[in-house]
């Protein structure tokens, strides 16, 4: 290939990708321009579009397209309600979810649309300059770049802020999640939400954490080796999870202190493994027959469950003083197995097995 050949193929590429960023940036400048002339702020115009366009959205897919956080969203939905320009509603196939449509009966609403059209007509005289191979070529490639644009919307709210250690993922139309912790940590505490446009929420004290997502697998791992490095000092891990999928947890590798407030979530499974000091579980309502499982050791277990909840228990380990429901033994363990009064077993109930040594073990309803 000639020195001229080469000039030309590396020119090409970088040209295409100047063109595409003042394209990029001709269209945040256009949506600046409307919104001044609709009296409206850039968001709010651009949800109002993203609505128009797309159809009805959750808060959470209005988010993740938009790039704003959970709070900023739902300040937005609020001020378009209260204007009359879109409206919440509960999704008839999951009462979990709920979806925002535009009012299209409002005159703002078809004030916006003639600003979009004129676009679009000239769009569409631009287009009649190519034949049908350029256009499907055209369209491939913009497909592809909106799919790459998704992905690094996603890649950049997956980061973690540079100010409190909080890291955080978009729901998106993940149907189910699963939380894996690793290594030690000083305090884990686990809570829940709704109505969050994220998958979870976490927040760090002390050294942080690598910090993985992928198909709804939320993987928190200090690595080896920092133990040695990080001495006493403190690791403290808050976690808030999203209610309105079920989500299965493994905490793996110990902590001083586990406390979980799950009140309203779906849980399907909860594992703990590893030498752990203390453990607080406020389990919620289960939807089905829901595995509690605690291994390595501790010094208080407490896992407590709604009233009129069912529980199995099978305490495997030796534990000083054991407490199920209104029962209390004293040195006891090596395969004991309990149930409550209310036990059926073709209706939701907690199977708790405790394969851990332990000073005192408490599982009880209230």
């Amino acid at each position: 290939m000639s020195r001229g050949a080469q000039d030309k193929s590396t020119k090409v590429p970088e040209e295409l990708t100047r063109e595409l960023r003042q394209f990029t940036g001709l269209a945040a400048s256009f949506f600046r321009a409307a919104a001044a002339r609709l009296a409206l702020t850039v968001t709010d115009l651009q949800v109002m579009d993203i609505l128009e366009s797309t159809g009805p959205s959750t808060a959470g897919q209005l988010a993740d397209l938009t790039g704003l956080t959970t709070g900023a969203i739902t300040g937005m939905l609020n001020r378009l309600e209260q204007a009359g320009l879109v409206r919440r509603e509960r999704d008839p196939n999951d009462g979990r979810r709920v979806i925002v449509r535009l009012e299209r009966g409002k005159h703002e609403i078809h004030k916006i649309g003639p600003i979009f059209d004129a676009l679009g007509k000239a769009w569409e005289e631009l287009a009649s300059d190519y034949d049908e191979a350029q256009i499907a070529f055209l369209l491939s490639f913009l497909k592809r770049s909106n799919a790459m644009s998704r992905k690094e919307i996603i890649r950049l709210q997956e980061a973690p802020s540079r100010e409190g250690g909080i890291f955080s993922a978009p729901l998106l139309d993940l149907e189910s999640g699963r939380l894996v912790v690793f290594s030690a940590i000083s305090r884990l505490t686990l809570r829940t939400a709704e109505g969050m446009a994220e998958l979870y929420q976490a927040r760090f004290e002390g050294a942080l954490p690598e910090v993985k997502t992928k198909d709804g697998v939320v993987t928190i791992r200090y690595p080896r080796r920092l133990s040695g490095l990080l001495g006493g000092q403190q690791r403290a891990v808050e976690v808030t999870l999203n209610a309105a999928i079920p989500w299965q947890i493994a905490i793996q590798g110990g902590a001083s202190d586990v406390s979980a407030e799950l009140e309203g979530l779906d849980l399907a499974s909860l594992v703990v493994k590893g030498g752990v000091s203390s453990i607080r579980l406020e389990l919620p309502v289960p939807s089905g027959v829901v595995p509690i499982h605690i291994s390595g050791g501790a010094s208080e277990i407490i896992v407590r469950r709604p009233v009129g909840v069912a529980a199995r228990a099978h305490l495997k380990g030796w534990v000083s003083t054991f407490v199920f429901d209104d029962q209390t033994f004293s040195d006891t363990g090596n395969n004991v197995r309990l149930q409550s009064t209310d036990f059926e077993p073709t209706a939701p109930y907690y199977d708790i097995e405790v394969a851990s040594s332990a000073s005192t073990v408490t599982i009880a309803s209230g």
